[in-house]
Protein backbone atom coordinates (compact mmCIF):
# COMPACT_ATOMS: atom_id res chain seq x y z
CA UNK A 1 0.00 0.00 0.00
CA UNK A 2 1.19 3.63 -0.87
CA UNK A 3 1.58 6.33 1.30
CA UNK A 4 -1.26 8.10 -0.80
CA UNK A 5 -3.72 5.29 0.01
CA UNK A 6 -2.59 4.73 3.55
CA UNK A 7 -3.18 8.41 3.68
CA UNK A 8 -6.97 8.17 2.44
CA UNK A 9 -7.93 5.31 4.47
CA UNK A 10 -6.56 7.25 7.40
CA UNK A 11 -8.87 10.26 6.56
CA UNK A 12 -11.60 7.48 6.11
CA UNK A 13 -11.39 5.79 9.40
CA UNK A 14 -10.92 9.12 11.65
CA UNK A 15 -14.35 10.24 9.81
CA UNK A 16 -16.16 7.06 10.49
CA UNK A 17 -15.54 6.85 14.46
CA UNK A 18 -16.17 10.58 14.52
CA UNK A 19 -19.68 9.85 12.64
CA UNK A 20 -21.09 8.42 16.49
CA UNK A 21 -19.06 11.18 19.20
CA UNK A 22 -19.49 14.15 16.56
CA UNK A 23 -21.90 14.12 13.72
CA UNK A 24 -21.64 17.68 12.75
CA UNK A 25 -18.04 16.88 11.87
CA UNK A 26 -18.11 13.65 9.77
CA UNK A 27 -18.19 15.46 6.69
CA UNK A 28 -15.05 17.29 7.39
CA UNK A 29 -11.24 15.98 6.32
CA UNK A 30 -9.99 13.24 9.06
CA UNK A 31 -13.70 13.93 11.28
CA UNK A 32 -12.79 17.32 12.23
CA UNK A 33 -9.49 16.05 13.96
CA UNK A 34 -5.54 17.84 13.12
CA UNK A 35 -3.40 15.45 11.81
CA UNK A 36 0.29 16.14 11.69
CA UNK A 37 2.55 14.13 9.03
CA UNK A 38 6.39 14.19 8.88
CA UNK A 39 7.99 13.73 5.97
CA UNK A 40 10.21 15.18 3.04
CA UNK A 41 9.54 14.95 -0.37
CA UNK A 42 12.96 15.33 -1.46
CA UNK A 43 13.61 11.20 -0.25
CA UNK A 44 12.69 8.30 -2.25
CA UNK A 45 9.36 8.15 -4.04
CA UNK A 46 6.51 5.71 -3.49
CA UNK A 47 7.89 1.90 -4.51
CA UNK A 48 5.78 0.89 -7.72
CA UNK A 49 6.95 -2.63 -8.94
CA UNK A 50 7.61 -1.70 -12.52
CA UNK A 51 5.44 1.36 -12.44
CA UNK A 52 6.11 3.87 -14.86
CA UNK A 53 6.82 7.95 -13.97
CA UNK A 54 2.77 8.50 -14.14
CA UNK A 55 1.75 5.62 -12.12
CA UNK A 56 4.99 7.08 -9.52
CA UNK A 57 3.65 10.06 -9.33
CA UNK A 58 -0.19 9.24 -9.26
CA UNK A 59 0.97 7.32 -5.99
CA UNK A 60 2.91 10.05 -4.15
CA UNK A 61 1.22 11.70 -1.08
CA UNK A 62 0.11 15.06 -2.86
CA UNK A 63 -1.45 13.78 -5.56
CA UNK A 64 -4.77 12.45 -3.21
CA UNK A 65 -7.59 14.54 -3.25
CA UNK A 66 -6.89 15.02 0.59
CA UNK A 67 -3.65 17.49 -0.47
CA UNK A 68 -5.84 20.25 -1.16
CA UNK A 69 -6.87 20.43 2.73
CA UNK A 70 -3.13 20.53 4.02
CA UNK A 71 -1.00 23.32 5.08
CA UNK A 72 2.51 22.23 4.12
CA UNK A 73 5.02 23.61 7.00
CA UNK A 74 8.72 23.76 5.98
CA UNK A 75 11.86 22.87 8.27
CA UNK A 76 14.17 25.50 7.31
CA UNK A 77 17.72 24.85 9.63
CA UNK A 78 19.44 21.24 9.28
CA UNK A 79 20.25 20.68 12.74
CA UNK A 80 21.32 16.91 12.08
CA UNK A 81 24.01 18.10 10.07
CA UNK A 82 25.39 20.15 12.86
CA UNK A 83 25.58 17.33 15.69
CA UNK A 84 29.14 16.80 16.39
CA UNK A 85 30.94 18.93 14.12
CA UNK A 86 33.95 21.17 14.10
CA UNK A 87 33.32 24.58 14.25
CA UNK A 88 35.97 24.37 11.01
CA UNK A 89 33.51 21.87 9.23
CA UNK A 90 30.27 23.67 9.63
CA UNK A 91 30.91 26.23 6.33
CA UNK A 92 31.51 22.74 3.93
CA UNK A 93 28.22 21.21 5.92
CA UNK A 94 26.26 24.21 5.09
CA UNK A 95 27.31 23.98 1.23
CA UNK A 96 26.75 20.66 1.07
CA UNK A 97 23.31 21.15 2.48
CA UNK A 98 22.11 24.30 0.83
CA UNK A 99 23.15 22.17 -2.51
CA UNK A 100 21.19 19.18 -1.52
CA UNK A 101 18.09 21.24 -1.19
CA UNK A 102 18.62 23.03 -4.78
CA UNK A 103 19.12 19.01 -6.21
CA UNK A 104 15.93 18.49 -4.36
CA UNK A 105 13.52 21.63 -5.15
CA UNK A 106 15.13 21.25 -8.59
CA UNK A 107 16.89 24.45 -8.74
CA UNK A 108 20.42 23.31 -10.43
CA UNK A 109 20.93 23.84 -13.83
CA UNK A 110 18.27 25.00 -16.59
CA UNK A 111 15.02 25.37 -16.81
CA UNK A 112 13.70 22.20 -16.98
CA UNK A 113 10.29 20.12 -17.22
CA UNK A 114 11.42 17.63 -14.80
CA UNK A 115 14.31 16.11 -16.77
CA UNK A 116 17.47 17.09 -16.42
CA UNK A 117 21.64 16.42 -16.43
CA UNK A 118 23.20 17.70 -13.30
CA UNK A 119 26.94 18.21 -12.72
CA UNK A 120 27.80 16.59 -9.35
CA UNK A 121 30.74 18.52 -7.73
CA UNK A 122 34.13 16.38 -8.18
CA UNK A 123 34.61 15.87 -4.47
CA UNK A 124 31.97 13.66 -4.45
CA UNK A 125 32.79 11.28 -7.00
CA UNK A 126 34.85 8.64 -7.45
CA UNK A 127 37.02 8.50 -10.14
CA UNK A 128 37.88 5.05 -10.20
CA UNK A 129 36.89 3.66 -13.86
CA UNK A 130 38.47 0.24 -13.84
CA UNK A 131 37.30 -0.83 -9.96
CA UNK A 132 34.73 2.17 -8.48
CA UNK A 133 33.70 -0.33 -6.01
CA UNK A 134 36.66 -1.14 -4.21
CA UNK A 135 37.36 2.50 -4.05
CA UNK A 136 34.22 3.21 -2.94
CA UNK A 137 34.73 0.55 0.22
CA UNK A 138 38.32 2.14 0.49
CA UNK A 139 37.12 5.67 0.85
CA UNK A 140 34.05 4.75 3.08
CA UNK A 141 35.86 2.04 5.17
CA UNK A 142 39.19 3.06 5.76
CA UNK A 143 41.62 0.47 7.53
CA UNK A 144 38.87 -1.37 8.19
CA UNK A 145 40.49 -4.39 9.94
CA UNK A 146 42.48 -2.16 12.08
CA UNK A 147 39.21 -0.45 13.56
CA UNK A 148 36.89 -3.90 13.00
CA UNK A 149 36.11 -4.20 16.51
CA UNK A 150 35.65 -0.33 17.37
CA UNK A 151 32.10 0.26 18.45
CA UNK A 152 31.61 3.25 16.42
CA UNK A 153 33.37 2.61 13.50
CA UNK A 154 30.24 1.04 11.68
CA UNK A 155 27.66 3.14 13.65
CA UNK A 156 29.25 6.15 11.25
CA UNK A 157 29.41 4.92 8.21
CA UNK A 158 26.90 2.99 5.15
CA UNK A 159 26.98 3.05 1.61
CA UNK A 160 23.67 3.70 0.14
CA UNK A 161 22.89 1.87 -3.57
CA UNK A 162 20.63 2.38 -6.43
CA UNK A 163 19.07 -1.12 -6.55
CA UNK A 164 19.44 -4.76 -4.80
CA UNK A 165 22.11 -6.11 -7.35
CA UNK A 166 24.49 -2.87 -6.64
CA UNK A 167 23.83 -4.04 -2.69
CA UNK A 168 25.00 -7.53 -3.24
CA UNK A 169 28.37 -6.33 -5.34
CA UNK A 170 29.06 -4.38 -2.59
CA UNK A 171 28.59 -6.71 0.27
CA UNK A 172 30.26 -9.17 -1.37
CA UNK A 173 33.30 -7.54 -2.41
CA UNK A 174 33.62 -6.11 1.48
CA UNK A 175 33.11 -9.11 2.84
CA UNK A 176 35.58 -10.40 0.82
CA UNK A 177 38.36 -7.62 2.31
CA UNK A 178 37.69 -8.90 5.59
CA UNK A 179 39.90 -11.25 7.68
CA UNK A 180 39.01 -14.61 8.58
CA UNK A 181 37.04 -17.33 7.34
CA UNK A 182 34.01 -17.31 5.76
CA UNK A 183 30.50 -19.03 7.01
CA UNK A 184 27.99 -19.95 4.69
CA UNK A 185 24.34 -20.48 5.92
CA UNK A 186 21.95 -21.67 3.16
CA UNK A 187 17.82 -21.55 3.75
CA UNK A 188 15.05 -23.73 3.47
CA UNK A 189 12.72 -22.76 1.13
CA UNK A 190 8.86 -24.23 0.01
CA UNK A 191 5.50 -22.99 -0.70
CA UNK A 192 3.69 -22.05 1.70
CA UNK A 193 0.80 -24.59 2.54
CA UNK A 194 -1.80 -22.79 1.01
CA UNK A 195 0.13 -23.11 -2.17
CA UNK A 196 1.26 -26.65 -1.87
CA UNK A 197 -2.42 -27.96 -2.69
CA UNK A 198 -1.61 -26.82 -6.42
CA UNK A 199 0.29 -29.69 -8.77
CA UNK A 200 1.02 -26.68 -10.74
CA UNK A 201 2.61 -24.64 -8.50
CA UNK A 202 4.50 -27.26 -7.16
CA UNK A 203 5.75 -28.23 -10.95
CA UNK A 204 6.70 -24.51 -11.33
CA UNK A 205 8.08 -23.82 -8.30
CA UNK A 206 10.42 -26.75 -7.15
CA UNK A 207 12.89 -25.83 -4.27
CA UNK A 208 16.07 -24.98 -7.01
CA UNK A 209 13.70 -22.29 -8.24
CA UNK A 210 12.37 -20.75 -4.73
CA UNK A 211 16.00 -20.77 -3.85
CA UNK A 212 17.35 -18.21 -6.83
CA UNK A 213 15.01 -15.70 -5.79
CA UNK A 214 16.43 -12.70 -4.40
CA UNK A 215 13.22 -10.82 -2.98
CA UNK A 216 12.88 -7.48 -1.63
CA UNK A 217 13.10 -7.71 2.61
CA UNK A 218 14.17 -11.27 2.34
CA UNK A 219 18.01 -12.64 3.24
CA UNK A 220 19.11 -14.54 0.57
CA UNK A 221 19.10 -18.25 0.27
CA UNK A 222 23.11 -18.43 0.24
CA UNK A 223 23.68 -16.32 3.22
CA UNK A 224 27.83 -15.61 3.48
CA UNK A 225 28.98 -14.54 6.65
CA UNK A 226 32.16 -13.43 8.73
CA UNK A 227 33.29 -12.50 12.14
CA UNK A 228 33.52 -8.43 12.35
CA UNK A 229 30.95 -8.27 9.53
CA UNK A 230 27.77 -5.77 10.13
CA UNK A 231 24.59 -7.27 9.48
CA UNK A 232 21.08 -5.18 9.51
CA UNK A 233 17.88 -7.33 10.88
CA UNK A 234 15.48 -6.89 8.44
CA UNK A 235 12.53 -8.37 10.78
CA UNK A 236 10.82 -6.80 14.12
CA UNK A 237 12.79 -9.80 16.81
CA UNK A 238 12.41 -8.17 19.84
CA UNK A 239 11.38 -4.60 20.07
CA UNK A 240 11.80 -4.19 23.94
CA UNK A 241 15.51 -5.08 23.65
CA UNK A 242 16.21 -2.90 20.57
CA UNK A 243 15.60 -5.71 17.84
CA UNK A 244 13.97 -4.38 15.25
CA UNK A 245 14.11 -4.23 11.43
CA UNK A 246 16.45 -1.74 10.49
CA UNK A 247 18.49 -2.10 13.72
CA UNK A 248 22.23 -2.94 13.15
CA UNK A 249 24.86 -5.39 14.49
CA UNK A 250 28.16 -7.28 14.46
CA UNK A 251 28.63 -10.75 14.14
CA UNK A 252 30.53 -12.12 16.91
CA UNK A 253 30.12 -15.38 16.90
CA UNK A 254 28.83 -17.40 14.02
CA UNK A 255 28.02 -21.11 15.04
CA UNK A 256 26.03 -23.99 13.36
CA UNK A 257 22.23 -22.79 13.51
CA UNK A 258 22.59 -19.70 15.34
CA UNK A 259 25.22 -16.32 15.26
CA UNK A 260 25.88 -14.05 18.26
CA UNK A 261 25.54 -10.32 17.23
CA UNK A 262 26.47 -7.03 19.27
CA UNK A 263 23.93 -3.90 18.69
CA UNK A 264 25.67 -1.31 17.51
CA UNK A 265 22.57 1.27 16.45
CA UNK A 266 19.73 2.15 18.24
CA UNK A 267 18.71 2.01 22.15
CA UNK A 268 20.62 -1.05 23.08
CA UNK A 269 24.27 0.04 21.69
CA UNK A 270 27.09 -2.96 22.81
CA UNK A 271 24.13 -5.68 24.20
CA UNK A 272 25.04 -9.02 22.57
CA UNK A 273 21.87 -11.59 21.14
CA UNK A 274 21.64 -14.61 19.75
CA UNK A 275 20.03 -14.43 15.98
CA UNK A 276 18.46 -17.76 15.00
CA UNK A 277 16.69 -18.55 11.69
CA UNK A 278 12.61 -17.42 11.40
CA UNK A 279 10.33 -18.64 9.06
CA UNK A 280 9.82 -15.45 6.50
CA UNK A 281 7.06 -14.90 3.82
CA UNK A 282 7.92 -11.80 1.48
CA UNK A 283 5.24 -9.85 0.59
CA UNK A 284 6.41 -9.12 -3.00
CA UNK A 285 3.71 -9.40 -5.41
CA UNK A 286 5.53 -9.60 -8.05
CA UNK A 287 5.46 -14.00 -8.24
CA UNK A 288 1.95 -15.29 -8.10
CA UNK A 289 2.53 -17.88 -5.26
CA UNK A 290 3.33 -17.24 -1.38
CA UNK A 291 6.71 -18.87 -0.54
CA UNK A 292 8.35 -19.40 2.83
CA UNK A 293 11.68 -19.13 3.74
CA UNK A 294 13.57 -19.86 6.83
CA UNK A 295 16.77 -18.49 7.60
CA UNK A 296 19.07 -16.06 9.45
Amino acid sequence: MTHKHCFEALERTMRDISRSSQPNMQSKPFGGKVILFGGDFRQILPVIPKGTRTMIVNASLNSSYIWRHCQVLKLTKNMRLRVGCQEADLKEIKEFGEWILKLGDGLLGEENDGEIDIEIPDDLLIHDQVNPISSLISFIYPDMNKFLWDLTYFQQRAILAPSNEVVYSINKELLESLSGEEKVYFSSDSLCQSEEESELNMALFPPDVLNNLRLSGLPNHKLVLKLGAPVMLLRNIDQANGLCNGTRLQVTKLEKVVMEAKIITGTNIGHHTLISRLKMTPSDKRISVKISRRQL
